[in-house]
């Protein structure tokens, strides 16, 4: 396996690390005001994030310094293309890391704090699978790389029927946490919520694969045909079952592996979609894709930052995974607020 190849696969798992961890958060604040009817409630959902969502946010970090480091073309291309869009999606994650901090500290302004946190959750939610799905679908570039497009020209109808995939996507994946982490009357509501927006997902999920055979990249739905894409397809497929499964039977752990799942299954669809592309040039015939290979940086910068990686991921994993173990079980809220 070469250098190119090795780093397009750690930044992709950077990226699905982040989906799936994030994402559970992200959905827990668009859960926030929908299925809860007191300030007790509220505060479960906190109190469930609190003391992982700042660490899962790490994962982002992590994945945007792979990419710098790996392939730096891209990296220019989608930060400043993508400029406007990546500035609200860091006003999100700004908005709901202080209305986290604030709102048990600030009881008259609690129900501003309150929607700073469910707008903070949407933006990312939202605007990440717009991101996505530009990038499946292929950026206006010219043939030096450089972004010719604009923000609206991002929200094209593609991208926009993506980034609602992705959005519910994640309110699904808050609903499989929340299911785990609360009991009783809640956990009831937060169950039957689940069923609801699971079957969401698969109609929105079912809706792109379509748009995407038909109207969109050619060359992505070939090279599905090839065993990578195959092993994906059966990843998302085979989890959503599982999740399904695993709702049927009230193994509410299992369902949420399910949906992490299902999660990684459509990152590497889109990963193996449009290998060797990282961002792929649409429009102008004097355009070029930045691939894997025109994008990167020198072979000696990728093997140095290979042996960081290296060191650095795992360390990243085990504090994840200590963490998590750290503050396992359910959530009560005579045990403390966030």
């Amino acid at each position: 396996m070469d250098l190119q190849l090795t780093w397009f696969i750690l930044v992709g798992f950077l990226l699905a690390g982040y989906a799936v961890l994030d994402g559970f958060d992200l959905g827990s604040g668009l859960i926030y005001h929908l299925l809860t009817k007191n300030d007790g409630e509220r505060s479960l959902i906190r109190t469930s994030i609190g003391p992982v969502w700042d660490g899962n946010e790490v994962w982002l970090v992590t994945a945007a310094g792979a990419l710098f480091a790996a392939f730096p073309m891209a990296y220019a291309m989608v930060f400043s293309g993508f400029y406007m869009a990546i500035m609200l999606v860091l006003l999100g994650l700004i908005l709901r890391a202080v209305s986290l901090e604030f709102r048990h500290r600030d009881e008259r302004f609690k129900h501003v704090w309150d929607l700073g946190f469910i707008g903070g959750s949407f933006l990312p939610a939202l605007l990440f699978g717009v991101a996505v799905g530009n990038v499946v679908r292929g950026v206006p570039m010219n043939a030096t790389g450089d972004f010719t497009g604009s923000f609206w020209s991002l929200l094209n109808p593609f991208a926009l029927l993506v980034g609602v995939t992705g959005l519910v996507m994640f309110l699904s994946h808050g609903a499989h946490w929340l299911a785990v982490k609360t009991e009783a009357g809640f956990q009831q509501n937060v169950i039957a919520f689940r069923s609801t927006v699971h079957w969401v997902f698969v109609g929105l999920v079912a809706a792109t694969t379509l748009y995407t055979a038909l109207a969109e990249r050619h060359h992505m739905t070939t090279n599905l045909h090839r065993w990578e894409g195959w092993v994906a397809l059966a990843v998302l497929v085979g989890s959503i079952a599982w999740s399904r499964w695993s709702m049927i039977k009230k193994k509410h752990l299992a369902a949420f592996f399910g949906s992490a799942a299902s999660i990684v299954g459509l990152v590497g669809l889109a990963a193996v979609g449009n290998y060797p592309d990282i961002v792929p040039a649409r429009g102008s015939a004097a355009a070029t894709s930045l691939t894997v290979t025109n994008a990167a940086s020198s072979v000696l910068t990728l093997k140095v930052m290979l042996v960081i990686a290296g060191v650095g991921v795992p360390i990243v994993i085990a504090y994840s995974a200590w963490v998590y173990r750290q503050f396992r079980g359910k959530v009560r809220i005579e045990l403390g607020q966030y």
